[in-house]
């Protein structure tokens, strides 16, 4: 497989002395995360501002592992880079203009025990997690309710695009949500850690899955009422219908199996 490199970040990696696997390999930058250490090998992530030939700065998220893979029917030994999953489920995403990362360089080298993989994206400038938010919320106190709904009603549109399309991200936990709320109170939101990110047969199998991930972690400061109005703006609804009860029935029981899986009460 050959790199990848994103045309509008070509000449900002020349400029840095950074489009090509070995400069990007050893590059030293702090961890961003602390490696993963884990399925034989390593994974980390690191951000790293690069000078701009015009001046200024603009951040990436460089993350490279090495013997980091996943075992697949077609590579039952040697396994899959996991950023090789998530570049193609970034590159699926924007094929189908479904909003993600940017993708800046992606690149793979050896085999077997052997095995590195780089993967480098833009920066969400801007951004925070959902889950971030809620827990500023928490601290600071709850926007007004006017906000909230934007940012509810911009996850719903993210997530019916995605299931539109028959994506199904399998991980939708609000820590992989991210939103940019302008000074406007405008709302964009955006997904990302695409690894497990699959196309299934079904709209509905993609919604019980998404929307048991969504709503069994999102924070409690999302009441029953805030979660109805998502599921009704993800199904494009005034009110509540069959399906929609329906779906709310079904993501309510898979929440409670997995809770007694767990052992919780």
């Amino acid at each position: 497989m050959e790199d990848f490199i994103n045309d509008r970040w070509r000449s900002i990696l020349a400029f840095n002395g950074l489009d090509d696997f070995e400069a990007l390999w050893h590059l030293s930058a702090e961890w961003f995360e602390a490696p993963n250490r884990r399925r034989g090998g390593w994974s980390g992530v690191a951000r790293c501002e690069l000078p701009l030939p015009e001046g200024g700065t603009a951040a990436i998220f460089l993350k490279r592992q090495e013997n980091h893979g996943t075992r697949s029917l077609r590579h039952p030994l040697d396994g899959v880079p996991t950023f090789l999953r998530e570049f193609k489920g970034i590159m699926n995403y924007r094929r189908h203009a479904i909003p993600s990362l940017e993708p800046v360089y992606f690149g793979m080298r050896g085999r077997g025990k052997s095995q590195r993989a780089i993967l480098a994206t833009e920066e969400l400038a801007g951004f925070a997690s959902l889950a971030d938010l809620e827990q500023r919320w928490a601290r600071e106190g709850v926007p007004p309710r006017e906000l909230r709904l934007r940012v509810l009603y911009a996850v719903a549109a993210l997530l019916r695009q995605m299931h539109e399309r028959k994506f199904c991200h399998r991980c939708f936990f609000p820590k992989h949500i991210f939103i940019h709320v302008t000074s406007e109170a405008g709302v964009t939101a955006r997904v990302v850690d695409l690894e497990n990110s699959r196309r299934l047969p079904l709209r509905v199998l993609c919604a019980l899955r998404d929307l048991y991930c969504l709503s069994h972690y999102v924070s409690p400061l999302w009441s029953r009422t805030d979660r109805l109005r998502l599921l009704m703006a993800y199904l494009g609804l005034p009110r509540l219908s069959a399906y929609a009860k329906y779906l709310w029935r079904r993501v309510a029981a898979y929440s409670a199996r997995k809770d007694a899986a767990r052992g919780k009460s």
